[in-house]
């Protein structure tokens, strides 16, 4: 990038800034990426997912042992000069998307071994708070057809928020740990590269060299954002980011410079059909569920004062006082202080630990709670 295109870069940023221009959802805009992100409105975007180029630095061909060249990445946009030219567009089109993003976005960045930790350490550098390392392990990856070496079955994913004073980023916990069988999800993905008819192809030729697994950017969207998020993707390629973020009832944003990607991509995003309101429902996180006191279960009459409460095994109780705390010998607090102090615990979830009885049956008082919340809703 020249002095001259970083001025005009900057120029635009300003202009973008102060200007009040709506951010166009749902499209995808050909251009450069760093000059199209850099005149959109800033604080905008909850999540983007970028693969910039990998610079593979690949020095010849590559043929499998029938002899039939393997299709690399061999194009122009995977190609720069130097690691300084490289490690210059990364710290560029970094500082764009960190202008781009909400207080409380986060960004997703993959690459390989030859260009992940060198994005790493310009992210760092730019004050984004890492957040995970994520392991895509390729449950069906490309051999090493050479044998000189370990064959390459894994992409790195860096997932990071704006700042390290950022809060409010989405992870949606639960329904991570729903989706990988109640079991809490780790940083080790075992996917399958894109292949069969996901595969876009222009006759036997791929029709991008890279192009993502729908499986990858589900899961990535699904941990990340909520229905009704505007996800942005620089490097749109193909279009899978949009592919999917359409399916999940989020917004999307691609940029992309060439023709025949571009052209791809709004075919296979046109074809795709968006899920009804009842499927784009999933787990929500226990903290995201609306606040309810203890007090309101005795002021709707779910909880009467003087009420007895005690634990599922019986064996420590506790009564109920008109302010909401609770009383048991010389203890006395909050329903969740006095469950601490009974058992000797540092601390304890009142909600699940205390139950009245009702009609000879231990009912926990957490099922009065999920009954406000559910009105609330």
């Amino acid at each position: 990038m020249t002095k001259a295109t970083k001025g005009r870069g900057a120029k635009t940023a300003a202009r973008a800034q102060k200007s009040n221009t709506k951010l166009p959802v749902d499209r995808i805009l050909k251009g450069d990426c760093i000059e199209t992100m850099n005149a959109l409105p800033a604080g905008s975007v909850d999540v983007i997912f970028a693969e910039p180029p990998y610079n593979l630095q690949l020095k010849d061909s590559l043929h499998r042992p029938d002899n039939s060249k393997v299709d690399a990445v061999t194009d122009a946009w995977d190609q720069f000069a130097s690691f300084e030219h490289y490690d210059a567009f990364t710290k560029d089109w970094l500082k764009a998307a960190q202008r781009l993003l909400k207080d409380s976005g986060t960004i997703w960045v993959i690459g390989s071994y030859h260009n992940i930790f060198r994005v790493g350490n310009a992210m760092q550098n730019a004050g984004f708070w890492l957040l995970n390392d994520i392991v895509w392990r390729k449950s069906n990856p490309m051999p090493n057809f050479r044998g000189t070496r370990f064959t390459n079955a894994h992409e790195t994913l860096i997932w990071a928020a704006k700042s390290s004073d950022a809060s409010g980023y989405t992870f949606n916990y639960q329904a991570m740990k729903a989706m990988n069988d109640d079991t809490q999800m780790r940083s080790d993905w075992t996917l399958p590269i894109c292949s069969g008819r996901e595969r876009l192809k222009d006759g036997d030729k791929k029709t991008h060299a890279t192009q993502k697994p729908e499986a990858l950017l589900y899961r990535v969207l699904m941990a990340s954002t909520k229905p009704g998020d505007v996800v942005l993707d620089p490097f749109f390629g193909t279009g899978t980011t949009g592919a999917v973020a359409k399916q999940l009832g989020r917004h999307w944003v691609g940029i992309e410079r060439e023709d025949a990607y571009i052209k791809a991509a709004r075919k296979r995003i046109a074809e795709v059909e968006v899920l009804d309101q009842d499927t784009l429902g999933f787990t929500q996180s226990k903290k995201s569920e609306p606040r309810v006191p203890f007090g309101t279960l005795l002021e709707r009459g779910m909880v009467q004062p003087g009420d007895v409460l005690v634990d599922g095994a019986r064996r420590y109780a506790a009564k109920v006082r008109t302010d909401g705390t609770l009383v048991t010998g010389s203890e006395m607090g909050s329903i969740h202080q006095v469950g601490a102090k009974v058992q000797g615990a540092p601390a304890c979830n009142g909600w699940t630990f205390w139950h009245v009885e009702r009609q000879g049956q231990l009912l926990s008082i957490d099922v009065f709670r999920q009954q406000l919340r559910a009105e609330m809703h």
